[in-house]
C-alpha cells in the first residue's frame, strides 16, 4: 500500500467517525483531493486507491496534468481565484467550480462551456470571514448573485462554498460553516434547489461536517504540505 492510500484511508476514516459524531450518513460526505502543486504520479496513486474528484487552483498547473490523465475517468473541480481571461479554459477542462463570486464570471463561464459537455456544476463562495484578502460574495450580495447565476444556460448551481480564518478559533470556525449551512437553507426557502455546501479542510474538516458540510477539500493530510 503506497503512502497516498494508507494517507487517503486516514482521511476516510476521519470523515466516517465525524459524520457518525454528528448523527450523519457518511456517504452524504465526498472527498475532494485537493492536488495543486503535486505531480501526475501523485495524482495517479490517489486515482489507483479509488479517488476520483480532484481539485486545481492554478490552470498552469492543472492543465498539463489534465492532458495527462486525460484517459481515467476523474472530475477535475477547480477551486481557484477566478479571473476573467481564464474563464474559457476553465468552462472547457473542469466540471466544476467552487470560487465563482462574481456574475459577470458566471456569465462567461456559460457563454464558452462546450454544448457537448454537460452544464459546470458550480459553488458560489462566500466571505463570511470578512477577509479583504479573501475572495467571496458577501452574505447580503448573495441572494441576488444565486438567482441569476441559477437561470444562466450552461451552469447548474449546486450549492455554496466558504473557507473560514485559518487563525480563528474552533468554535469562530464552527460558526462560519453554520452559517453557511444556514445561508443555503434560506435560499432553498427562495425556490433554489442546492445541496451542496463545499466546506472543511484538513485543519477542521469534523467541525464542518458537524455543521452539514457535503463536500470536503483535503490537501496537506492526502499528498503532504504544499511545494
Amino acid at each position: 500500500m503506497s503512502d497516498i492510500s494508507q494517507s487517503l484511508a486516514r482521511v476516510h476514516a476521519r470523515i466516517r467517525s465525524a459524520a457518525t459524531d454528528a448523527g450523519r450518513d457518511p456517504n452524504t460526505i465526498r472527498l475532494l483531493a485537493v492536488s495543486k502543486t503535486k505531480p501526475e504520479a501523485m495524482l495517479r496513486q490517489a486515482y489507483a486507491a479509488g479517488q476520483r474528484a480532484f481539485g486545481e487552483n492554478y490552470l498552469q498547473d492543472a492543465l498539463p496534468k489534465i492532458a495527462a490523465l486525460e484517459a481515467l475517468d476523474i472530475e477535475w473541480h477547480y477551486i481557484g481565484r477566478i479571473q476573467s481571461n481564464k474563464t474559457r479554459e476553465i468552462a472547457q477542462h473542469f466540471a466544476w467550480v467552487h470560487g465563482l463570486d462574481k456574475l459577470k464570471h458566471a456569465q462567461r463561464l456559460s457563454e464558452q462551456r462546450p454544448p457537448e459537455l454537460p452544464p459546470l456544476q458550480c459553488c458560489i463562495q462566500v466571505n463570511l470571514s470578512g477577509e479583504a484578502s479573501k475572495g467571496g460574495v458577501a452574505p447580503d450580495q448573495l441572494p441576488q448573485l444565486a438567482e441569476a447565476v441559477a437561470a444562466l444556460p450552461r451552469l447548474q448551481l449546486r450549492g455554496l462554498m466558504t473557507m473560514p480564518d485559518p487563525h480563528s478559533s474552533r468554535a469562530e470556525q464552527s460558526q462560519v460553516f453554520e452559517r453557511l449551512a444556514q445561508l443555503r437553507e434560506q435560499l432553498n426557502t427562495r425556490g433554489l434547489q442546492l445541496d451542496t455546501l463545499s466546506m472543511g479542510m484538513s485543519g477542521d474538516l469534523e467541525l464542518a461536517i458537524a455543521a452539514g458540510a457535503t463536500l470536503v477539500r483535503i490537501g496537506t493530510d492526502i499528498f503532504g504540505a504544499r511545494n
